[in-house]
């Protein structure tokens, strides 16, 4: 069976929650935070996508992160230029874990205004 044919199957057919791994350019600093790593342990968004790479790439890599419960992981697009354990991150996800990659779509949340948030546009796309 081709790997979309048994992702789609797993996420038909089995129980199990959607991890949320997607923290982009906005989220990040909260979630390192939230980590323990302060904005001054930082310079740039590179030191900064580093950081939340390699604490994505611990919670990915830990023993309890397993396909038992999980059965997806949403990522943000900068995760998948990355590696874990030598692996493009998406494929060490399918092949290792047995999880199927999500690719997180959107560029995040406006600011409020009159009373509503809107998403942010994505022109890059038709």
């Amino acid at each position: 069976m081709m790997t979309f044919s048994k992702q789609l199957e797993k996420m038909r057919t089995q129980d199990g929650f959607i991890a949320a791994l997607d923290q982009s350019g906005g989220s990040t600093p909260k979630a390192l935070k939230a980590y323990g790593i302060n904005e001054s342990d930082y310079n740039n968004d590179e030191q900064m996508y580093d950081l939340v790479h390699a604490m994505r790439s611990r919670i990915i890599t830990s023993p309890v992160f397993t396909s038992d419960r999980i059965i997806g992981a949403i990522l943000f697009e900068n995760t998948l230029d990355r590696e874990i354990e030598g692996k493009p991150t998406s494929q060490y996800l399918w092949e290792e874990k047995g999880i199927v990659p999500f690719l997180k779509v959107d560029k995040g949340l406006e600011d409020k205004a009159n009373g509503v948030q809107l998403m942010k546009p994505m022109p890059e796309l038709d």
